[in-house]
C-alpha cells in the first residue's frame, strides 16, 4: 500500500489543543467487528466489555523531556528533547540549533544546568548532564513538558497533570500513550466493578512517533525504535483472560505494538527489549482483540495500524465519519473504540 492511501482531510480546528474540562468527558467513536460505526460517550466503555476481559494498559510515565537555551561559547539557541535516558547521567537526545554542535560543545540550559555533547549516535546527540543530580531529577526540576508539534501553547502547570496518565509508573516516555489520558480512578473502579481484568505494560513512546512517513511505498519504511516490557504477570493475566473466554482489550497502540512484539515468535512471552514493529493492513494479529485509542495523523503509522485491526475501509469511513461529526482529534482528542476485524471482512 501506499502512504497516501491514508490521507484524510482534517481541519485545524478539530485538532484539540487543550483536554476536556475532566478526564474522561470526551466523545467515543464506537466500531463493532459487525454492524454500524455509532457516536457514544467514553463513559460507556466499561458497558462494551465482558466479565472477563482483560484491559491492558501500558503504565509508562512522561517525562519533562525539553529543555531550552544556548552553547556556552557562542551563545547560539538550541532546543533539547531527550529521546532516551541512558543511565544517571546521559541521555540520547534530539538536538536542534542553527549548527550541529561538535562533541565537547558545552550547553547551557534552562539558566541552571551544564550538559556536554560527548557523541552521536545516527540522527541523536549523546549528552552528558551535570552529575550534582541524576538525569530525571534535572529534567523533573527544570525541564518541559514535551507537547507534541501540533499543540500550539508553551507547556503549562495543567499540562504536567492531564498529558500524564493517572496510572503512569515508570518514568522515560517523551509522548503520552494518549488513549489512556481519558481514565481516572471512577473509571478503573468501573472496569473492576464489572468482572473486568487489568493488566500493565510498558513501552517508552519516543519522538519519532510523531515523525513522518517519508517513503510513498509504506513498505519501505522503517520504524523508530522503542524501548518496551511485557513481564511474565502481564503474560499470565493474558493467558488466564483467555482460559475463561475473555477478550484482551489494548488501551492505546503502544500496548499493541507491546503485546504483539512479545507474542512475535507465535506465542506470547515475557519480553524486554527494543521493537521496531510496524503494523500495516495484513498483519495477522496474535494477541489483542480490541481496541481504545485517540484519532491519529493522516499518514501516520498509528493510523496504518489502526486499519490493520479494524480494516482499511472501515476504519477509513471511521475518520471520514469523525471529520463531518466534529470529533476532537490527536493528543487531547476523542476516542475510538474497536473490535478487531481481519482485513477484507
Amino acid at each position: 500500500m501506499l502512504r497516501s492511501d491514508f490521507h484524510y482531510d482534517l481541519p485545524e480546528s478539530l485538532i484539540a489543543q487543550q483536554p476536556p474540562a475532566r478526564r474522561g468527558e470526551s466523545r467515543l467513536l464506537i466500531l463493532p467487528a459487525e454492524g454500524e460505526a455509532r457516536d457514544g460517550r467514553f463513559a460507556e466503555f466499561p458497558t462494551l466489555l465482558r466479565e472477563g476481559d482483560l484491559v491492558v494498559f501500558n503504565d509508562t510515565r512522561v517525562i519533562p523531556a525539553r529543555l531550552l537555551g544556548h552553547k556556552r561559547e557562542t551563545g547560539g539557541r538550541v532546543e533539547v528533547l531527550v529521546e532516551r535516558v541512558v543511565d544517571e547521567h546521559h541521555v540520547l537526545a534530539h538536538l536542534r540549533a542553527s549548527k550541529s554542535p561538535p562533541v565537547g560543545t558545552r550547553l547551557w540550559l534552562e539558566e541552571a544546568l551544564e550538559v556536554e555533547v560527548t557523541g552521536r549516535e545516527g540522527d541523536l546527540f549523546r549528552l552528558r548532564f551535570d552529575p550534582a543530580r541524576t538525569v530525571l531529577d534535572w529534567l523533573e526540576a527544570v525541564g518541559h513538558v514535551p507537547l507534541p508539534p501540533y499543540i500550539r501553547h508553551p507547556d503549562t502547570e495543567q499540562d504536567r497533570e492531564r498529558y500524564q496518565t493517572v496510572y503512569a509508573r515508570r518514568p522515560g516516555a517523551v509522548a503520552a500513550p494518549t488513549a489512556g489520558l481519558h481514565f481516572d480512578g471512577a473509571m478503573l473502579d468501573r472496569l473492576a466493578a464489572r468482572g473486568v481484568g487489568t493488566a500493565r505494560v510498558t513501552l517508552h513512546v519516543g519522538a519519532g512517533t510523531f515523525q513522518p512517513v517519508r517513503t510513498e511505498r509504506i513498505d519501505e519504511h522503517r520504524m523508530h525504535p522503542e524501548w518496551l516490557e511485557v513481564d511474565e504477570t502481564a503474560c499470565r493475566a493474558v493467558a488466564d483472560a483467555r482460559a475463561r473466554g475473555g477478550r484482551v482489550v489494548a488501551v492505546g497502540t503502544t500496548v499493541v505494538r507491546s503485546l504483539e512484539s512479545a507474542a512475535a515468535s507465535g506465542e506470547l512471552q515475557p519480553f524486554r527489549g527494543e521493537t521496531r514493529l510496524f503494523i500495516t493492513p495484513g498483519y495477522r494479529f496474535r494477541v489483542v482483540d480490541a481496541l481504545l485509542t485517540n484519532f491519529h495523523l493522516p499518514e501516520s503509522t498509528l493510523l496504518m495500524l489502526v486499519c490493520a485491526f479494524g480494516g482499511y475501509q472501515r476504519v477509513m469511513a471511521a475518520y471520514r465519519h469523525a471529520v463531518e461529526a466534529r470529533y476532537r482529534f490527536f493528543s487531547y482528542g476523542d476516542a475510538m473504540f474497536l473490535e478487531r476485524r481481519e482485513e477484507g471482512a
